[in-house]
């Protein structure tokens, strides 16, 4: 059954015209000036955390494998929180939430998908280097190459942009209420599901195909990746060298976890199980935290990043000198 005052016609023949309003933090006038303050410093740490590792790592001349993914992931985070952030900023300013058109909508949740997804390839990725690192070291050089980092690397990003168009297309193809008003602080899959003209459970396939591509299958490939690297480290008979072994994955299983967890509570899940304000908390930390979170866990647990750092600060002083 479509919801009362349904326009089928609105996303089809008015897309052009069609705008969205983001109602953004409408709730909360008297916190307007405290949250764009905060996100704004979090935003611009964020920012440079990114972008200080992705200098650190393309100065580095020689490069290992992980260092490569580590700076494929620093773009990303970077890409993501500008899809993301500014907008967040001006629905902060705007009083009564900030509008946003039909293909500026569609644009932001194919990006936002599209990003989210690669980096959920790339922990794969990442996964995969830590099992030849501790699994096969011996073959580690030949296996992790240059050119199978750049293939590992291109693959992540078509891949998630190709599932990302696909459900972008599915969710916007749907008829929507006459009221456009998403009570959200940008175009989420599950915010703009919400204001789909029916009640059965159809509109969520396309949804539950993407978590399927995006998040259940990479996860499982970690899991395998993991339970390799455990199977070996238990035939290691050195504590110390266990330890060491197992210090260097930390900083992805944590990353992977937090990744990983916000996305699942947020998208395996049904419609009727839908709550803005929930879900609006669970996006800030997923959208403003964790990109802030994942430089600073890998510039303190990475040795390789600290010592090119630990360069570029001598360097500067050396310059300033």
């Amino acid at each position: 059954m479509p919801c009362e005052g349904c326009t089928e016609r609105d996303n089809r023949t008015l897309d052009a015209t069609m705008e969205f309003l983001l109602l953004g933090f409408s709730e909360l006038l008297r916190l307007r000036v405290l949250l764009f303050l905060t996100f704004l410093i979090v935003h611009l740490v964020t920012l440079a955390g990114n972008v200080m590792i992705f200098m650190a790592v393309v100065m580095e001349p020689s490069r290992p494998p992980m260092l490569f993914f580590l700076c494929q992931l620093s773009v990303i985070e970077l890409c993501y929180t500008l899809v993301i952030v500014p907008k967040t900023l001006l629905s902060l300013i705007v009083v009564d939430g900030s509008t946003i058109s039909f293909i500026g909508c569609a644009a932001q949740m194919h990006l936002f998908v599209a990003l989210g997804g690669a980096e959920c390839f790339l922990l794969v990725a990442m996964s995969y280097d830590r099992y030849v690192a501790i699994c096969q070291p011996l073959r580690y050089v030949a296996v992790m190459s240059e050119g199978l980092c750049l293939r590992l690397a291109v693959a992540c990003c078509l891949g998630a942009f190709a599932v990302a168009l696909g459900l972008t297309v599915a969710v916007f193809r749907l008829p929507f209420c006459q009221s456009h008003r998403i009570n959200h602080f940008f175009c989420d899959v599950p915010a703009v599901l919400h204001l789909a003209c029916t009640r059965s459970y159809t509109p969520e396939l396309p949804l539950l195909a993407a978590c399927v591509l995006l998040l259940l299958l990479p996860f499982l490939l970690i899991l395998t990746s993991y339970v390799c690297i455990a199977a070996a480290l238990l035939r290691v008979t050195s504590s110390v060298g266990r330890g060491k072994a197992f210090s260097t994955c930390i900083s992805h299983l944590t990353i992977t976890l937090l990744h990983y967890g916000c996305a699942t509570f947020m998208y395996i899940r049904p419609k009727s199980s839908y709550s803005p304000a929930q879900d609006k908390m669970v996006s800030l930390v997923y959208t403003n935290l964790t990109p802030l979170l994942y430089p600073l866990i890998y510039s303190l647990r990475n040795k390789v990043i600290r010592g090119v750092l630990r360069k570029m600060l001598r360097k500067k002083k050396i310059a300033q000198l």
